[in-house]
């Protein structure tokens, strides 16, 4: 192959490798981005903090109801046809966030946003293991949750930056902005899909009843909800706390002490030592010690500490994420893709309780109440991990 093919070929596959970067990226740049602008928009609308957690809430509640179905709609519209509609959706809905003025309209666009999120989480995974193979996949795969991350993080920090500057609803315009940037990228650089035999929507959901009579299949997608409850809860009302003394952040401040989620994410791959170290059960387990100690690193009155600890946190969310992910691959021996879109539903249910019920602790008990139920849900999630014990392999 002469130089010039060659350089060609590895311009194009530099390509594919932002395109799918990007996917991640434009999955999570809107779904929390409020988190850091929370204590504006309360003050905005005249809110309760458990009232305005309702802004994450109605977005991961929308995904948990379209998650069971968006499997098989990409299949059937095609996964780079389906993710680009979603990313080019985005645009509009999170400009449509500027012009409400009340938190009723708020939560009806964010309840919308949610519904077109799937496409891309369930898209972008069948669309990686359908064209890659392999280590190639696997890489695909990081780079993925590399641009979920950043993702995660951007949207909180360009939303807590521009509320400050300007006003919440100027960071939202450039969110919308970058969603639309990322679409361009997509639609030029992705590669086109691969054939694929389409399943049906009644065979999915036939697929997601017989994964619920599995007892092991239950008891990972209840533990998937408390994960999540347990992070909403946490990154949902720690800017309340922040806002407050003796810390008196302002939102670009809350925003960038997100900076440590992307960081944090990079605990993930370290799954795998821990089941070849504790077992499952045991990984389990030491998964939600370091979410337990990171709770309680939250507790000191110090910004470091604060920072510290939602760092030590949000590394044991991806740890437990990565082993509940990756125990839903193993227990279910067919039928996968029902089972990922099963444990997806009951993980955002989780969320969205995760975002409104603290406020109710919020109320009666300020930052302490809130740590203390997120405790109670790790402590939740540790009892069901009892139950989470390896299939036996056949003989």
């Amino acid at each position: 192959m002469s130089t010039l093919a060659q350089d060609a070929t590895t311009a194009v596959r530099l390509q594919e490798r932002i395109a799918v970067f990007l996917l991640g990226f434009s999955a999570f740049l809107p779904l929390y981005a409020p988190q850091s602008v929370l204590p504006q928009l309360a003050a905005d609308f005249g809110t309760t903090p458990a009232a305005t957690g309702g802004v994450i809430g109605a977005t991961t509640l929308a995904v948990a109801c379209s998650a069971p179905v968006a499997g098989p709609l990409t299949d059937l519209f095609g996964r780079k046809r389906a993710m680009l509609t979603a990313i080019l959706l985005l645009v509009p809905l999170t400009l449509l966030l500027t012009l409400c003025h009340d938190l009723t309209q708020l939560l009806g666009v964010r309840f919308s946003q949610g519904i077109a999120l799937p496409a891309l989480f369930t898209g972008a995974v069948a669309y990686i293991s359908s064209r890659w193979s392999g280590s190639q996949a696997a890489a695909m795969t990081g780079l993925f949750v590399s641009g979920s991350a950043m993702g995660g993080f951007a949207g909180r920090f360009v939303a807590g930056l521009l509320a400050e500057l300007v006003s919440w609803q100027s960071g939202f315009t450039a969110l919308a902005l970058i969603s639309a940037l990322c679409a361009l990228v997509v639609l030029l650089w992705l590669p086109a899909d691969r054939g694929r035999p389409i399943e049906g929507i009644a065979a999915h959901v036939a697929g997601m009843r017989a994964h619920l009579a599995n007892p092991r299949i239950r008891a990972v997608c209840a533990f998937g909800s408390t994960v999540l409850f347990s992070m909403t809860a946490t990154l949902s009302y720690v800017g309340f706390h922040l806002a407050g003394p003796p810390f008196l952040l302002t939102a670009s401040g809350i925003g960038l002490v997100f900076l440590v989620y992307p960081i944090s994410a990079s605990a993930a791959p370290f799954n795998g030592r821990l089941i070849q170290r504790f077992g499952t059960r045991g990984a389990f387990l030491a998964a939600l010690g370091v979410c337990f100690c990171g709770q309680m690193v939250l507790l000191l009155p110090h910004l470091v500490a604060v920072i510290a600890g939602i760092g030590l946190f949000i590394a044991g969310i991806f740890l437990c994420q990565s082993l509940a992910l990756g125990y839903v691959g193993r227990t279910a021996t067919v039928n996968k893709g029902a089972a990922a879109g099963l444990y997806v539903c009951f993980f955002y249910i989780g969320g969205s309780l995760g975002a409104v019920l603290p406020g109710l602790s919020w109320t009666a008990a300020g930052w302490p109440g809130c740590v203390a139920l997120v405790c109670t849900a790790l402590g939740v999630g540790a009892v069901i991990s009892r139950a989470m014990s390896d299939a036996p392999r056949p003989a």
